[in-house]
């Protein structure tokens, strides 16, 4: 046990003696290094210095150099922001967005505006693709709704209804047809329907407009005809009718009772087809 205790105080006096001598060494060394440096040397030291505490600086901080984030702007109410609110409210109040961020965004939103159907593409969709309609004149088309009052007046075409019945005559088999009560009344509605331009659009010609002397006549042209659609005001003919056409459509301002599954109503052809 001496002996072990012995040998440990030996080897720390060596020890000790060994770092006494380095200490002396390099004091003797760096005195007599900076008596004999000039400045270039003098400089030499000072940037190595530096450059070693700059690198030991980046190394130590954690992650590597990282970015300056900015300052965010706190909220000026209260209330949550939605999800889905357009970039146009992010830009700070008082600031005007350039004109290429406006010109952006009026492009971005007029591509996500839905579609509006055309007229024509509503008039196909309405009529489930019928390929032949007949349809009554007065009251529908005609601003006159009885024999009596067309034969007192002249005929006239209601400009509502116009766009609407060219729309139907570009892909329909249209028939129009009517009670007179004379051939003059026959002549006024001819004239009327010519001075509209209904007969220049190519899908209607004077041989398709049908005069007859009484109710049951019109009723006889549409089931001789057999459309896809048939168009009245008459209730009771609506109504015999309902058995052997595909669809009708009752024109009356009021809301008629419903007699059958594929008869429809609207206070006007034009509203049928949400052309007002």
């Amino acid at each position: 046990m001496a002996e072990s205790s012995s040998s440990k105080e030996d080897v720390i006096q060596l020890i000790k003696r060994f770092g006494a001598y380095l200490t002396f060494k390099m004091s003797n060394l760096f005195s007599i290094s900076f008596r004999n440096l000039d400045s270039r040397s003098v400089g030499a030291i000072a940037g190595l210095a530096l450059a070693i505490v700059f690198t030991w600086r980046l190394v130590r901080r954690p992650g590597g150099p990282q970015r300056r984030q900015p300052k965010r702007q706190a909220p000026t109410t209260s209330t949550s922001v939605p999800s889905n609110q357009s970039n146009a409210t992010i830009i700070p109040s008082g600031v005007s967005p350039p004109p290429e961020y406006l010109r952006a965004q009026n492009a971005v939103d007029e591509f996500f505006q839905p579609v509006k159907p055309t007229l024509g593409q509503i008039v196909r969709q309405k009529l489930s693709e019928g390929r032949k309609v007949t349809c009554r004149l007065l009251g529908v088309v005609l601003e006159e709704s009885s024999p009596e009052e067309l034969q007192a007046h002249q005929a006239t075409v209601r400009s509502s209804v116009l766009e609407v019945l060219l729309e139907i005559t570009k892909f329909c088999d249209l028939y129009l047809m009517e009670r007179v009560l004379d051939e003059e009344s026959e002549k006024k509605i001819l004239l009327a329907l010519e001075n509209a331009g209904i007969f220049t659009s190519g899908g209607l010609v004077k041989d398709k407009v049908l005069f007859c002397s009484t109710e049951m006549g019109r009723s006889s042209f549409v089931r001789q005809l057999e459309p896809d659609w048939h168009i009245d005001t008459n209730h009771e003919i609506v109504s015999q009718l309902a058995r052997f056409i595909k669809y009708q459509l009752q024109i009356s301002p009021t809301r008629p009772e419903r007699t059958a599954s594929n008869v429809f109503s609207s206070p006007s052809l034009e509203q049928f087809f949400g052309n007002i």
